[in-house]
């Protein structure tokens, strides 16, 4: 038995000096292989995780495999937890492009349509989002108000009955008529009228012939509201109003994307932490029985197992944790993912798509996508709208300063009987009239005028900052990709050497030369090095969210 023994720590020992020249003389071998895969366009990235993996000491395998078969099976048990560690991390593997314009969105090839993408969400926003269906009733408010604004135009109809019947003076009067005011100011009028009985001698127009009395006519306006009244005013600023509410409409689009466009990928983000911490965990669990093998062989002393099975615990609660984020990421993804019925969908983890490869951003888009965003931005639509209304209003108020002058058409014609011997009714009547109305100082138009200007001049300032804003998002977006870009492939470089490190670390711990916390140690490097990649995958996604919100690319069809 001592002989065995003796044996079998000769092996180890042989084994960590192979180890230790595997890790100096075999390193340039592993890096031709990841140069090699680097300079493929098309190569696979698993197929390469496994090529290193095997490719570290294939004969020092088979002589562990022989010395202590225990030990083996137990390390190829973990071997191959590694492995699928480090495929769910190669799937992060930068691919750089710096001729694809940013303007194009990341196609991933999916090989299931049962994962949830990032165009399912937003057509779920534009479909069926409650607040953004609200806003689109918006249309029928300002609609409503512009349809009261052309009333104004309406023809109205008028008629009256005045009777004396009882009196010195017995007489009965009746009237119908018409007025239709013009698009071009003024307004006409046509009517009918009766007067019949006694009527007072100062009253005696009242009266008409047997067959009633025909009048036409028309008010033309000669200075004030010529060109410009208060029912034309009110019309023009309901279309404009009408503009306005559309670019709201598109505001609160771009608004809505962004959201879910965040929420989306935080929910991706909770995902991967998930995966993450299960992989460890599977990392733990695995390792738990090959110590315990040792123990019970004697050859570790049972602190060792006490501190992995600790170590289960830590990553068994930590992985509740990130369950419960995971949940509540997809809880809120849900208020922007839903069905066509409206409700929302909590999308199942099964659906989780992982992060696309993120693209280079063009640093030559740049100063072609201000001047895109300036021009699309619904802010600056809004202001120029606004503009056209004070336009109108001071056009109105300008119009105000100048003296009513109405001029007054109107042709009568009395049929029938004469209610008199002379027939001093029954000519045709043609009466032409100029009414002048005139307000001494104008106050009320000079008011009006002076705060609209200012009202132009504030507008005009609020602008030039908006204006600013929009390039300066734009610019903050640009820098937020670039910077997230870099931090993804640096922390992609960061994974792949602490995941060697956790790895070898493993082996020395099967093989007796190292113990569970430098294994700890290394995994969590491992660990929090992937978390950073997963953070910077999430800053560029939301900060390619941004950039899109800041281009304006989002509007509802016509």
């Amino acid at each position: 038995m001592r002989q065995a023994i003796l044996l079998i720590v000769l092996l180890f020992g042989v084994g960590c000096a192979r180890t230790r020249n595997l890790v100096t003389a075999g390193r340039p071998h592993v890096n031709q292989l990841r140069a090699a895969k680097l300079t493929e366009t098309n190569g696979d990235t698993t197929k390469f995780h496994r090529t290193v993996a095997a490719d570290d000491d294939p004969s020092f395998e088979g002589a562990i495999v022989q010395a202590a078969h225990k030990v083996s099976l137990s390390e190829e048990a973990e071997e191959n937890s590694v492995v699928v560690a480090e495929e769910v991390s190669s799937q992060n593997d930068v691919s750089v492009s710096t001729e694809s314009p940013f303007l194009v969105p990341p196609r991933v090839d999916r090989s299931t349509a049962d994962e949830l993408s990032l165009d399912q969400v937003i057509s779920s926003v534009y479909e069926t989002y409650p607040s953004l269906e609200a806003a689109i009733h918006q249309r029928g408010i300002v609609l409503g108000e512009q349809i009261s604004a052309q009333g104004a135009f309406d023809t109205k109809f008028k008629a009256a009955s005045e009777n004396t019947s009882v009196g010195f003076y017995e007489n009965y009067r009746n009237s119908i008529g018409l007025i239709q005011p013009l698009y071009q100011g003024g307004e006409f009028f046509a009517g009918y009228r009766v007067g019949r009985g006694s009527f007072e001698p100062w009253y005696q127009e009242r009266q008409t012939n047997g067959g009633g009395e025909f009048k036409v006519g028309f008010v033309l306006p000669l200075a004030q509201d010529r060109n410009i009244d208060e029912r034309r005013a009110e019309l023009w600023r309901t279309q404009y109003e009408r503009n306005v509410v559309e670019a709201e409409i598109q505001a609160q689009l771009i608004d809505f994307v962004e959201r879910a466009s965040n929420a989306y990928w935080e929910w991706v983000a909770a995902g991967e932490s998930y995966k993450i911490t299960v992989d460890v965990l599977r990392l733990a669990k695995d390792r738990s029985e090959r110590i315990r093998s040792q123990v019970d062989n004697g050859f570790r002393d049972p602190p060792e197992l006490t501190d992995n099975l600790r170590l289960i615990s830590e990553r068994q609660a930590k992985l509740t944790k990130n369950s419960q984020k995971l949940q509540k990421a997809a809880i809120k993804l849900s208020l922007y993912h839903r069905g066509l019925d409206g409700h929302p969908i909590i999308p199942d983890p099964s659906k989780l798509p992982g992060f696309p490869d993120p693209v280079a951003v063009n640093a030559e888009r740049l100063s072609a996508d201000s001047q895109t965003a300036l021009q699309q931005r619904p802010e600056l639509v809004i202001f120029d709208l606004v503009k056209r209304q004070l336009d109108v209003d001071y056009t109105q108020a300008r119009n105000q300063l100048r003296p009513e002058i109405d001029a007054v058409f109107a042709a009568s014609k009395d049929t029938g009987e004469p209610t008199s011997s002379k027939n001093d009714k029954g000519p045709f009547n043609l009466d032409a009239s100029v009414f002048v109305d005139v307000p001494i100082q104008r106050r009320k138009a000079r008011g009006k005028i002076q705060s609209i200007q200012s009202k132009v001049s504030q507008l005009s300032a609020k602008r030039s900052l908006a204006q600013d804003k929009i390039v300066a998002d734009l610019q903050s977006a640009y820098a937020s990709l670039t910077t997230a870009y870099e931090q993804v492939q640096q922390t992609r470089q960061a994974i792949e050497y602490a995941e060697e490190l956790a790895q070898r670390e493993r082996r020395n711990l099967a093989l007796g030369a190292s113990d569970m916390l430098k294994v700890t140690l290394r995994e969590q490097y491992a660990v929090e090095s992937r978390q950073k990649a997963v953070k910077a995958l999430l800053d560029y996604f939301i900060a390619q969210a941004k950039y899109r919100a800041a281009l304006a690319q989002d509007r509802l069809p016509e």
